[in-house]
């Protein structure tokens, strides 16, 4: 154990993400496993300026691992932007003498774990808990395979209206930088269509796929957006394009919205969850500090936050290619 690792205090920051509850749970239990306190900070860093805690042990999470959201709430503070904000953080832990932090969000959150450790010399790992699965270091993140399954779900429940009039639904998806809900969840789901913002198909390729699907005896498509996708400035002026260029269909537009970060977790976000959140502790208290752990070719590893904050990695073209085979 490092010295001095006495007592870990855990968050959960930015957009909540299906199975941060398992994840606290796991931080929880870890500490108690080894011996070690732990401490809750509500609405992430901006309870740790407020000081806003609840302390946390093996029977208090009990019950979490299936319930969406967060216990610890979530929030994005502004005040710990400002360099005051943070000074008043640090002597909050201090004062509850917390030796360490497990950060659970996304690279907004690993942005400012790496500078408050910087200021202060306390050590951070970051735990990446968000539904867009944009994260360098690791190949899923906390939340995103409930994400998919929940949109499948959604178009597959449209797709039977969209057949019964016949109808061309534009359905937008979560992912403000990122395509890879669209692009999953497309392939999944039998899109004629997957409008990402990692390439830019433009409007005459939208129309011609359309026009194809037409010709080919389809009297209803489903196209999946991205909220990031570039071709137009929302889904609406897409679907407006679509019903002035090709009077046939009968167009309707559908946006999941937040409730693609909703529900109870997958197995697989809580065990991915459960594992990162043990090594996360379990690093703390061999003395690794400043790191990101995340899930490569099913094993967990560590990552630089420097490295874990940069662009994330690249979507899989493979899909497209799939995707453009399949929708024929």
């Amino acid at each position: 154990m490092a010295k001095g690792i006495r007592k870990i205090g855990v968050m959960t920051s930015g957009g909540d993400a299906p199975g941060m509850n398992a994840a606290i749970r796991a931080v929880a239990r870890a500490c108690s496993y080894y011996n070690v306190e732990c401490i809750g900070f509500y609405r992430g860093y901006q309870g740790m300026i407020e000081n806003d805690y609840c302390e946390l042990n093996a029977r208090s999470v009990r019950n979490i691992i299936s319930t969406g959201g967060t216990i610890l709430k979530s929030a994005r503070s502004q005040d710990f932007r400002t360099k005051e904000g943070r000074k008043k953080a640090a002597d909050n832990l201090v004062a509850l003498n917390v030796d360490a932090m497990v950060l659970i969000g996304g690279d907004g959150t690993f942005k400012g774990g790496e500078i408050f450790s910087n200021e202060y010399d306390i050590p951070v790992i970051g735990v990446p808990g968000t539904i867009d699965n944009d994260i360098a270091g690791t190949q899923f993140t906390i939340g995103y395979d409930t994400a998919l399954n929940t949109v499948v779900e959604a178009i597959d429940k449209i797709r039977d209206t969209a057949s019964s009039h016949d109808r061309l639904f534009f359905i937008e998806v979560m992912g403000r930088d990122a395509g890879f809900i669209a692009l999953n969840t497309g392939v999944g789901a039998g899109a004629e269509e997957i409008l990402i913002p990692e390439e830019n198909l433009g409007l005459d390729r939208m129309l011609e796929s359309l026009r194809r699907s037409k010709r080919s005896g389809k009297n209803s498509s489903i196209v999946v957006v991205c909220e990031g996708d570039k071709i137009g400035k929302n889904v609406y002026e897409l679907a407006d394009y679509v019903t002035e260029n090709l009077p046939d269909y009968d167009v309707r537009v559908t946006v999941l919205g937040h409730m693609q970060r909703g529900g109870s977790p997958t197995c697989f976000d809580r065990t991915l969850a459960s594992r990162l959140c043990v090594k996360a502790v379990e690093m703390l208290l061999d003395g690794e500090r400043d790191i990101m752990v995340g899930l490569i070719n099913n094993q967990v590893v560590g990552t630089s936050l420097k490295e874990g904050i940069k662009s994330g990695h690249g979507i899989n073209k493979e899909l497209l290619r799939i995707s453009d085979i399949l929708s024929v």
